[in-house]
């Protein structure tokens, strides 16, 4: 059987299809958004009207396989990726994703895996390798089914609610003072978050925490972590949601990573541990009847964590956890290029002052890293923000894991002090690329982390985002003219 062919008859399958239909007449539903994540992390689909679940189920839609590179053009007016020439892909719904909308309960949404059409002379219906979340999926299996283990992700997403002009346009302010942790700017926008954690939890996201962060209107809402792939459709979700507040309350969900000089940027710290067992509790959140599949509402809890302390050294990492760390400390370079993925990130990291992590190095409790030891048990991966593609970035962290675990590495002693310190102190720290264009270069010579992304999907990522680059270097801007314009004679 061809890839797309397993995937549609894999055990359990036309159970979770019929459970579908029964939450489709439930719950009232009319039109399903089948939706799929592109390189650069938007979410693209079709809708269909509910009543042909059973056959989209069963036979997917078709689209442009450009539609994994946004259909963009490149500078030189080429669609990215894929030409016109191309066939298109098949997306095939997994049920297990199925949720209602929340602001419009006739519509519900549902992920899907891409594959070849079925035509193609080469490998039809084989995996669509520009699939960015199918790919997460597989190497996320090849990973527990090598090791034993699960990674288990829990990420930290900063974003800043933006004003806009009479007119509609943006007016380049933020809602609410820049006053870090500050209740009364918390509260401010309290009828945007609360909005937005109503329509989390009718969305399988069991809300933890949040604050006003220190740049005007940021603000971070947390909720509980899960398997890697879990966490990434729900950071995805939680980005759909914030996109709709923001409609109903006539504001920007900004996730641009620094819209604003002189305050923090917004970013996505990634706090990661390796587990062996654990269950799944079905309806976490509680909810008497659900908007949804069990599976949107289900989290993995319990088993045992690779990552706690072994030894009588309660800071530091157990051996897993120490091997998966020299495995993204050696590859952090090339990392750097999926966490900080565009050109705006590296402002992110020239600003300096804001605890932005710009040096290759790991510690514990130390901001100033790329990596740190947030707790005993977990670490978190610093050098990313709020414009990553976490599908991309998950599957790159399994790969250098592997690595790491596979080779048995050593990283070097973690850096206590405040990296400045410590360089004053005549310690030799490489920086992490500063621009996009070098962290691209870095990338395109680590094989490991580009395993991450197979066939097309390094072809489709490169392109983009060297093409974005070169856009970049070729565009005069406001720079340059307050520079530049009147400079001689």
């Amino acid at each position: 059987m061809t890839d797309l062919e397993k995937h549609v008859n894999q055990p359990g399958r036309s159970k979770l299809v019929k459970d579908v239909r029964a939450k489709i007449k439930e719950l009232g539903i009319t039109y399903i958004y089948f939706q799929f994540i592109s390189v650069t992390g938007r979410v693209v689909g079709k809708g269909i009207p509910a009543d042909h679940w059973e056959r989209t189920a069963e036979k997917g839609f078709q689209l442009v396989y450009g539609s994994t590179a946004n259909l963009f053009l490149d500078r030189h007016n080429n669609y990215i990726g894929y030409g016109p020439e191309a066939m298109e892909l098949v997306g095939i719904p997994d049920p297990e994703t199925f949720v209602q909308l929340p602001w419009d309960k006739r519509v519900a949404r549902v992920f899907c895996t891409c594959f070849r059409n079925r035509e193609e002379r080469v490998n039809p219906g084989g995996h669509l390798t520009s699939d960015c979340r199918g790919n997460l999926r597989i190497f996320m299996d090849e990973f527990k089914k090598k090791h034993g283990l699960e990674l288990r992700v829990g990420t930290e997403p900063e974003m800043m609610w933006l004003t806009k002009n009479e007119d509609g346009t943006p007016s380049g302010k933020g809602f609410s003072k820049p006053f870090c942790y500050h209740i009364d700017q918390f509260e401010s926008l309290r009828p945007v978050f609360m909005q937005v954690i109503e329509y989390a939890n009718a969305m399988g996201l069991d809300m933890i925490q949040g604050d006003h962060e220190d740049a005007p209107g940021q603000l971070e809402l947390n909720w509980t972590y899960d398997n890697v792939l879990r966490n990434a459709d729900r950071l995805s979700t939680y980005r759909q949601i914030c996109a709709q507040v923001a409609r109903e309350h006539n504001l920007i969900a900004c996730f641009m990573t620094k819209p604003f000089m002189g305050v923090s940027a917004s970013g996505c710290h990634t706090n990661m541990s390796l587990w062996k067992g654990g269950k799944i509790k079905v309806n976490r959140l509680g909810h008497k009847t659900l908007p949804g599949v069990e599976g949107v509402f289900s989290y993995v809890e319990g088993g045992t964590n690779t990552f706690m302390p072994d030894t009588k050294d309660m800071q530091m990492p157990g051996k897993i956890g120490l091997q998966s760390i020299a495995g993204i400390m050696k590859h952090l370079p090339a990392l750097t290029a999926l966490g900080s993925s565009t050109v705006n990130s590296y402002r992110r990291l020239w600003d300096q002052g804001f605890w932005a992590p710009v040096y290759a190095d790991w510690g514990y409790q130390n901001r100033t890293c790329g990596l740190r030891v947030s707790a005993p048990g977990r670490f978190e991966y610093r050098s990313v923000d709020s414009m990553h593609n976490p599908y991309l970035l998950g599957a790159a962290l399994l790969k250098a894991c592997d690595e790491g675990i596979s080779k048995k590495m050593k990283p070097a002693a973690p850096e206590s002090r405040n990296i400045y310190e410590a360089q004053k102190a005549g310690k030799d720290v490489k920086k992490l690329p500063l621009s996009l264009g070098e962290a691209l270069d870095r990338l395109a010579e680590d094989e490991v982390i580009k395993s991450a992304m197979p066939d097309e999907m390094y072809k489709v990522f490169h392109w983009y985002k060297n093409d974005e680059w070169e856009r970049f270097l070729g565009a005069t801007t406001q720079w340059d003219l307050d520079t530049y314009l009147d400079c001689l004679p």
